[in-house]
């Protein structure tokens, strides 16, 4: 693990990156858990291959984005040039891009609606890959935010299995932003305990601690690494 550092984060310098890994691994200690049993995804939306490339460079190698658009954009070449990139789509997904969604990324955490879930059955037929997916919850039922409420989740989940015949792996959260994360966080880990999901999307930059100690097995981390946006 990489020492601590007192030079200043920049979204062109590593140094992000080390000091996030310090702390998932102080939170894995008080938690009593692993450090493999965390996946750190690093939030690299609106970030050029520029600062992407150091962090890569750095040992970091599963990335998270929001939009299909911009992953297409500058995704392929820094994946040909490092081989071994795991790329997760983190943000909302519209039906028309999950062909490419499908193509371009291993996992896709924003299942949330009916016609996500048959525009993916079909990609994952055809083009005979299957990313893992995740589906999103809006723990806080907030209007204007995606995610199914935590009342219709387990029907949801049936549903994503029965009728469509997806492979579930986990569900994500995104707490509002004024709440404390952690009833979310416990909220959505009691959802895919009863439904058999193994694997939690749940924490970002400011609470992925807590995330941790509720049992989050994927942390999206972003600012912490590259920088303000």
């Amino acid at each position: 693990m990489a020492p601590e550092t007192t030079t200043p984060l920049t979204s062109h310098s590593p140094n992000g990156l080390a000091a996030v890994e310090q702390d998932i691994a102080r939170a894995c200690r008080q938690a009593r858990r692993d450090r493999a049993s965390v996946t750190l995804i690093a939030v690299s939306k609106t970030f050029g291959a520029d600062a992407i490339t150091p962090v890569i460079e750095a040992g970091q190698h599963v990335f998270g984005e929001n939009r299909v658009q911009e992953a297409r954009a500058k995704w392929p070449g820094l994946m040909s040039t490092y081989p071994g990139i795991v790329l997760h789509l983190i943000g909302p997904l519209q039906s028309n891009k999950a062909k490419e969604a499908v193509a371009l990324f291993d996992a896709i955490h924003s299942v949330d609606r009916p016609s996500i879930c048959e525009a993916l059955a079909r990609e994952i037929k055809s083009q005979k890959k299957q990313p893992e997916l995740f589906v999103q919850l809006n723990t806080g039922e907030e209007p204007q935010k995606a995610g199914v409420s935590p009342g219709e989740a387990d029907a949801f989940i049936a549903s994503c299995r029965d009728r469509y015949g997806l492979v579930i792996s986990g569900l994500m959260c995104i707490p509002p932003v004024n709440d404390a994360p952690a009833p979310h966080f416990a909220l959505t880990a009691k959802i895919a305990g009863r439904n058999g999901l193994q694997k939690l999307s749940m924490g970002m930059s400011a609470d992925f601690a807590v995330a941790i100690e509720c049992g989050a097995t994927h942390v999206r981390v972003g600012s912490a690494i590259f920088g303000h946006r």
